[in-house]
This record gives C-alpha cells, structure tokens and sequence, in this order.
C-alpha cells in the first residue's frame, strides 16, 4: 500500500524520523470526477485524510454530505479550500465574507483545522482593503486557522500585473497563517525554500505540486518539474512541521480512473518518502 511501504522502510532502519504531518488529497486533484469519488480514491490509495475544494459540484458546497462521506470512507476533511477561484465567484453567495462564514463554520462542523483562501482579487476594491484586518479579525473568534495562500503574477508581452490584493505573495502582509503552494511559486518564479523560510512558523499547510517554470499554473506530479518539492519535505520534517501536506495536482488529462489513481499514488509516495528528516537532522 503507498500509505504503509515508506513508512516501514524508514522505521525499522532508523534513518529518519516521521514528523506529525498529515498528507491529504485534494478534491481539486480528482477533477472532473465527483467529491465522493475523491473520498473513495483517498481511503483506498492511503492518504491521511482530504482537502475539500468548494466549487460547483453540490456535496462539496454540504458539510452534512460530507459528513457521510467522513463516516462512511473512514478519512477525515483536514481543510476547507473556500470558493474563490473564477469558476467558484457564485458558489455560498458572492459575498467573499460571507464565503468565508460559511467556510469556517464547514471547518468546524466537520473538525478540519484549516481554511484556504486566496487575497482578493483587484476588482473586489472593499474587499481588498478590509482583508488584511478582517482575516486577522476571524483568526481571533475561531481555533480554525485561515491559511492565505500564495498565487502568482500575470505576464503579458513582458510585462507583468497582479490581478490580486493587496499582493499575490502573503509573505510581507503579517497573516497569522499562510499556504505556500509550489504549483504558483513556479508561476510566479519565487524560490520557495527561501519563502518558507520567510514564513518560518506561519506556514501552516501546503499543496505539493509540481512546475517547469511556465507561466501557467500547471500542478504536475512532485518531481515531474523543477520546484524543490523533496527539499521542501524534508525541511518540514527537520522542522517539525506538524500542519498538512495536501496533494494538489492535475490529472485531468487522465483518460481512465486507473490513469488517475496511478497520478495519485505516485504523489503520495513521493510525499511520504521525502517528508522524513535524516537521522544526522533528527533530534534524540
């Protein structure tokens, strides 16, 4: 199974030691099959629990679905990633804080330590102003912990733009919590160690994907690009990092499930093999 094989492998030779973190597939990574389907290919491939991507699909909009869901595979939901994207502007409303209600108050009902969301976009102007204060304000009358996620400039005929508010990087604006995705810092051609090591303890959860460098936002496989996605596990693990590893990737050019799954169980195993700190670096 790819959850047990790397874990006793690095066990019984004590080379390494297995920090707290939890490694979870995200719905987004199944797309365009169903949130269930999700559910079911996580259980059985082996993953700690999933992330849940709020977009169009209606079980992942219902915490009560997804309770279910969460009983009946076995897994828990270790995040919920609001609907912020383009294709989610009228999913829970189109009230951003409003989104943001209702994506704490599905974190809480289902016990899921964690809530991802994106800077506004420029044209949310209100939004855009209040975030920094308003973000910082909900972290305070909730355990849930609201991680900013970092995105990416737009480029054009050489020029760059951000289409986000106050900034695409959460590095220098003081958020309590951040995401640091791997997929956008080959977008937006940050180095991601030094990101990391930026945030420092503020970086809470991370989605493990791969990129060549492009200016689209291509979530390969870890180790199919050029980010430093085994470097940056085994940073955490020396580290200590006890937040989530959520597999974020692309299968949609899969043609068959078994395609998928093979995407999946890859991801994973590179997760857990790299997400190990080497005896010299452990602690006694």
């Amino acid at each position: 199974m790819a959850r047990a094989w790397p874990l006793a492998a690095l066990s019984t030779d004590r080379t390494a030691r297995i920090p707290a973190a939890k490694i979870a597939l995200s719905t987004a990574s199944t797309y365009p099959e169903s949130t269930p389907a999700a559910f079911e290919m996580a259980a059985r491939l082996g993953y700690d629990g999933v992330e849940i991507m709020v977009w169009t699909d209606p079980v992942s909009q219902d915490p009560q679905a997804l309770r279910r869901l969460v009983d009946y595979h076995g897994i828990p939901v270790l995040a919920i990633h609001s609907p912020c994207l383009l294709l989610t502007q009228r999913v829970w409303g189109t009230d951003p804080w409003g989104k943001l209600v209702r994506a704490r108050a599905a974190a809480e009902t289902l016990e899921a330590p964690t809530v991802v969301v994106h800077p506004p976009f420029r044209w949310q102007r209100d939004y855009g102003r209040e975030f920094i204060a308003g973000i910082e304000r909900m972290a305070q009358e909730t355990d849930v912990r609201f991680a900013v996620e970092n995105m990416f400039p737009l480029r054009a005929r050489g020029r760059e733009v951000s289409a986000y508010a106050p900034d695409w990087s959460p590095v220098e604006d003081g958020y309590r919590h951040v995401t640091l995705d791997l997929s956008h810092t080959s977008v937006s051609r940050s180095d991601a160690l030094a990101m990391a090591d930026a945030l420092g303890d503020r970086l809470a959860h991370v989605h493990l994907a791969d990129g060549s460098g492009s200016a689209k936002d291509e979530h390969l496989v870890p180790g199919r690009g050029n980010q430093p996605c085994a470097q940056l596990l085994e940073r955490l693990a020396v580290s200590g990092f006890d937040g989530t590893v959520v597999v974020e990737i692309n299968t949609r050019r899969a043609e068959t499930r078994a395609q998928r799954e093979a995407d999946l169980a890859e991801a994973l195993a590179f997760t857990r093999l790299n997400l190990a700190a080497p005896a010299a670096a452990a602690s006694p």
